[in-house]
């Protein structure tokens, strides 16, 4: 009787065994199979548009991380200099910023409507939270996701859209804030849900400045080692299962720019945790489509939550590229 049970019990542990390999192997297919081609066979050379971009690129992050520097609840003057600078940016834009205030200690996020045509009710918000660690002037964590943002806006303010694209610079999206009830995105988030607007995308711009074309300059959780190039010279797109239709629409469009490499992820929360680690979780929180654009942090950059995050130690030509890339990609979804 003992023999049987253990070879029943064997039997069992030995299909659930079966049953969680499979699972994981469909995942991992699911998650990391996207449209398009990942890699470019020869970058472009910036021509002089896109070196004009460059430089304003480099001037914004200069701007948040060298001249203004930390900036977070313990330097509420820095945080407000950066909301004044990021404001003023869109101003000289010929947008209409407006500040989202909240809190007991006033933080605000810096929010500009280009308002669609006849789907001007749908919209797609790109956002990127402007805040720092502390003792960090945070180059590409993040002013490198807020240099990004305000040039794409530049790039397309211009242009007539079926969709509205609504720009927005979130306070608030490091510790002690993260999914609490300061957290600029998680605000921005509950107050979309109660005014009952229909977001259709939210796309978080979290560090894109840092890149590498050295072996083995790119980590990643395990087991995604196995699945991804070992090199850090490409952009991510991530995103959890619910908004896979979304990152498939926006890698898709990416990729036919062909003006950066990139890798793209879908997975679920409770098997790669760190998807969640910025802007694109309150969006989820509230059932929303989002994904995460990101040079992946610290799995490449390690400058990550340090003071020597700084300006030069970014990649401007990788920044501009992705910029005209994403430009492209938002343009694309605003009209589709």
């Amino acid at each position: 009787m003992f023999w049987k049970n253990f070879r029943n019990q064997l039997l069992h542990a030995s299909v659930l065994f079966l049953i969680v390999v499979v699972f994981l192997i469909v995942a991992l297919f699911y998650g990391t199979n996207m449209p398009g081609e990942a890699g470019i066979d020869e970058l472009v050379e910036l021509d002089d548009g896109m070196l004009t971009s460059r430089e304003r690129i480099k001037s914004d992050v200069y701007m948040l991380a060298q001249e203004i520097g930390e900036r977070h609840y313990r330097h509420g003057d820095t945080l407000e200099q950066s909301a004044d600078y990021i404001e003023n940016s869109f101003r000289d834009m010929a947008y209409n910023p407006v500040s989202e205030v909240y809190g007991k200690r006033s933080f605000r996020n810096i929010v500009v409507n280009h308002y669609g045509g006849e789907a001007r009710k749908e919209i797609i918000i790109v956002g990127a939270h402007y805040d720092s660690v502390l003792l960090s002037p945070g180059a590409d964590d993040n002013a490198s996701g807020v240099a990004t943002m305000l040039e794409i806006a530049r790039n397309l303010k211009d242009r007539q859209m079926k969709r509205t694209v609504r720009f927005v610079a979130f306070a608030n999206e490091e510790w002690p804030f993260f999914a609490r009830e300061d957290m600029g995105s998680l605000v921005h988030a509950e107050k979309a849900t109660d005014r009952q607007e229909k977001i259709v995308a939210m796309l978080s711009l979290e560090m894109l400045g840092f890149y590498s074309s050295e072996n083995n300059s790119q980590g990643y959780p395990r087991p995604l080692n196995y699945f991804y190039p070992n090199t850090a010279d490409f952009v991510a797109f991530i995103s959890n299962i619910a908004s896979r239709q979304l990152l498939h629409q926006s890698i898709r469009e990416f990729r036919v720019s062909k003006t950066f490499p990139s890798e793209g992820l879908i997975a679920p929360r409770f098997l790669v945790p760190d998807i969640r680690r910025s802007d694109n979780s309150s969006f989820w929180a509230k059932g929303f489509p989002a994904i995460m654009i990101t040079d992946t942090s610290n799995y490449r950059n390690p400058n990550y939550h340090r003071q020597q995050d700084t300006v030069d130690t970014l990649n401007y030509d990788a920044m501009t590229r992705i910029v005209q890339g994403l430009t492209i990609t938002i343009e694309s979804l605003a009209n589709n």
